[in-house]
């Protein structure tokens, strides 16, 4: 039997018990990881409380979608060379907050060398996620790019990889520690959104990445500029920012939508993944937490008292 974190009812942090489970077997094409590190998103909080979300499962259920360690087993049908590399893999929305993890061999990255696996867990998802909204977006070298959320595990991210491609990064994060961060991860301009002026230093604006949605989304595409591009990516705030297709139209506003498939994904993790390896990226671990306070790490995410990536820390 193996420890794992158990989601037996739609609630609070207090839902998630930590408990025994069976180990997982891998079935034909699926290799067995040993975890090491999982990784948590916001939208993992969010099912938790709610049921609702891109997962679908059915209770009582071993949470989390995504993991890095080391493959020790192999299924059927599946290359023998896995066992003994270091991994990070989706699971398919369950099964990360445990031990081990038999997931399908098609879906693992192999880690670089000189890239720890800690790192390349707090990639995994954000990581991708970053890389095709810049590759979206598309900003042109001196364009005025405003990232909300920027002290986030994509908005850092964002951060770094927009003013990688010429960008002039507007940072917009809650709290002067997570502006400082921001900062340091080279935006050109931070503020923060708690304050009520924030917008005052920022229009006019090129392109509004936006993890937040909500009334902060809103005031943000409020600084466009006539031609003006915003994609929304997140919903923090409980609601995606409202902007009417007419007034879009009337305002010559572009509103992208982030299409990825699976081959685009596939690219944009391997991307991430050798961009840490060659230090020209670097994600931020702000919070660990170990697999039996996984109620703890929720709760982190939820008061906004994380910086970066939070992970649970397994085999570390």
């Amino acid at each position: 039997m193996m420890r794992a974190v158990w989601l037996r009812e739609f609630g609070g942090p207090e839902v998630l018990t930590p408990g025994a489970a069976p180990d997982p077997v891998p079935g034909p094409g699926q290799v067995l990881i040993e975890v090491a590190h999982a990784n948590l998103t916001f939208v993992e909080t969010q099912f938790r409380a709610t049921g609702l979300g891109p997962f679908t499962a059915a209770l009582p259920m071993i949470p989390g979608n995504g993991v890095g360690g080391t493959v020790t087993a192999v299924g059927p049908g599946t290359d023998p060379a896995w066992t003994g590399r270091r991994v990070v893999s989706s699971t398919g929305g369950s099964g990360g907050y445990a031990e081990l993890a038999a997931v399908p061999a098609d879906g693992l990255h192999e880690v670089p060398d000189g890239l720890a696996l800690d790192a390349a867990t707090a990639l995994l998802a954000d990581g991708r996620t970053a890389r095709l909204l810049l590759e979206t977006a598309a900003p042109a070298p001196g364009e005025r790019v405003l990232v909300l959320a920027a002290a986030g595990g994509v908005g850092t991210l964002l951060v770094q990889l927009a003013t990688a491609a010429g960008a002039h990064v507007l940072a917009a994060a809650g709290g002067p520690r997570k502006t400082a961060l921001a900062a340091e991860l080279g935006a050109a301009t931070t503020v923060d959104y708690r304050q009520p002026d924030w917008t005052a230093p920022l229009a006019p604006v090129d392109l509004v990445l936006d993890g937040v949605g909500g009334p902060l989304g809103r005031a943000a595409a409020d600084l466009l500029r006539p031609g003006g591009r915003l994609l929304s990516h997140g919903l923090a705030s409980g609601s995606w920012t409202d902007l009417p297709p007419a007034e879009a139209a009337a305002r010559d506003l572009t509103v992208l939508t982030l299409r990825p498939t699976p081959e685009r994904v596939r690219a944009a993790t391997a991307h991430v993944l050798a961009e840490a390896a060659a230090h020209r990226l670097r994600p931020v671990v702000g919070r660990r937490f170990p697999l039996e306070r996984a109620a703890d790490a929720h709760r982190a995410i939820e008061a906004r008292d994380t910086l970066g990536k939070t992970l649970l820390d397994v085999h570390a």
